[in-house]
């Protein structure tokens, strides 16, 4: 194969490692295969002075590199798919979702502190709506700081800033090799992932057989089931909220195991629920869920704040 593919990718160290990771999946599975990088930097990069919530959200990272597809530019984009928003545009596809890497949050702490740990009203770092409630909900106590930049400069600002820690999703800082940052991995049960968390994205446009075949090979069967759970949930509850919202399905034996969560910003109002159910009906499951939280509380929560913007839920 002489095939040459390009892939669109931001210019942060943490997507350019995922862009580099599928090329040489890419490369593993097709010998010949010619794989080029075409760098980019989004609204979401440029516009850092400001949390997420009110610059538009978490879908300013990804619209100029699926633009690259629209026009040509690019043959394939990769994405976290945390930062996708539920609606994908007219003409791409989610070609391939290959396995998942740990989707848990992690606490990183300068002093070593972990979460139960930390002192009256310390100071704690994070861009993600989500996390913050989280943290709120268990310590109203803590002085949440916003934390924007690629995952380094987070890291770096919460040194310079004299922040108790910061909060970071696991598997970025897994693939950076940054593990010995990490002061405490949070189980689910204490932070609810994100959806998508941990999951590559890779996207192509949806006619565009060729490429779509040299990605079938990439695609894991049960990170796709899980993945449709999740975003099943996130569509279904019109995922442009700007309010904190999680949602994480594992499959075992078939079965699917689905857990959401949509709260206020401040912590004081969380609504938290589950779903089982075969991995057939995955998507079902996710917008059963939606519909419990809903007529559970999440209704009046999202009406409260809106719908303006894909929510930052990093």
């Amino acid at each position: 194969m002489s095939r040459k593919v390009r892939i669109a990718t931001r210019q942060s160290p943490l997507a350019l490692w995922q862009a580099r990771h599928v090329g040489a999946l890419l490369a593993a599975r097709h010998p010949g295969l010619e794989v080029s990088l075409v760098e980019m930097t989004t609204e979401g990069d440029r516009f850092l002075s400001a949390p997420l919530s009110r610059v538009g959200g978490k879908g300013l990272f990804v619209k100029e590199i699926e633009q690259s597809l629209i026009d040509g530019r690019a043959d394939i984009a990769v994405h976290s798919l945390k930062d996708m928003t539920s609606v994908m545009p007219e003409g791409l596809v989610l070609a391939a979702v290959p396995a998942r890497e740990d989707p848990r949050d992690a606490f990183c702490s300068p002093t070593g502190l972990t979460l139960d740990r930390l002192p009256q009203g310390a100071r704690v770092g994070t861009s993600s709506l989500r996390r913050s409630c989280i943290l709120r909900s268990r310590r109203p106590d803590l002085e949440i700081v916003s934390l924007r930049g690629n995952v380094q400069t987070r890291l770096q600002r919460t040194r310079e800033q004299g922040l108790a820690g910061a909060m970071l999703a696991y598997a970025g800082l897994k693939r950076l090799g940054l593990e010995h940052e990490i002061t405490e991995v949070l189980s689910p049960a204490t932070s609810l992932p994100a959806v998508g968390q941990g999951v590559l994205a890779i996207q192509c446009r949806a006619g565009d057989a060729e490429v779509l075949a040299l990605l079938a090979p990439l695609e894991d069967a049960v990170t796709r089931v899980a993945v449709t759970a999740e975003r099943a949930l996130l569509a279904k509850l019109e995922g442009g909220c700007t309010v904190p919202l999680a949602g994480h399905a594992t499959v075992e034996g078939g079965v699917v195991h689905l857990r959401g969560l949509v709260g206020r910003p401040d912590g004081s109002d969380v609504v938290k629920g589950e779903v089982r159910g075969p991995a057939g009906e995955a998507h079902a499951l996710g917008e059963r869920l939606a519909d419990e939280l809903l007529s559970r509380g999440a209704r009046e929560i999202l009406r409260d704040f809106g719908r303006t913007g894909f929510t930052p839920n990093s």
